[in-house]
């Protein structure tokens, strides 16, 4: 009698290895998508920290490119350049003006920040 496995006992051992085979593979494209979703997530909240950050803008609608934020901020040339192409539509809408005492409004606004792949909205406030 030889010692030796089966071609069952081969069989059954090549499918267990594809089935992990295969759910590593699904695992990995998993996490492909998710990091390539959060780091276009972080890029728009890098753009609009620049709105935000910067009074001079948001409470207008036009389009420009993002080098017109930049002026405010130090940053390495590489990432100055980049910057610079990337082109942006803002749109502002008020919603509301609260009249506060005789000659205060508070003005309630929605800005709203487009890319050619992404877009992000943000409610603004502004005492006039």
């Amino acid at each position: 009698m030889r010692k030796g496995f089966t071609l069952i006992e081969v069989m059954v051992a090549v499918v267990i290895i594809s089935i992990v085979i295969a759910a590593l593979l699904q695992m990995r494209g998993n996490s492909s998508n998710i990091f390539l979703n959060l780091s276009k997530q972080l890029h728009v909240n890098q753009m609009n920290s620049f709105i935000i950050s910067n009074d001079n803008y948001g409470f207008e609608s036009k389009s420009t490119t993002l080098n017109e934020f930049l002026n405010d901020f130090r940053m390495e040339d590489d990432l100055r350049r980049k910057l610079k192409e990337v082109k942006v539509k803002i749109s502002y809408e008020k919603l509301e003006n609260i009249e506060i005492g005789s000659d205060m409004v508070l003005e309630i606004g929605r800005t709203i920040l487009k890319t050619e792949d992404s877009s992000a909205s943000f409610i603004r406030l502004r005492l006039k």
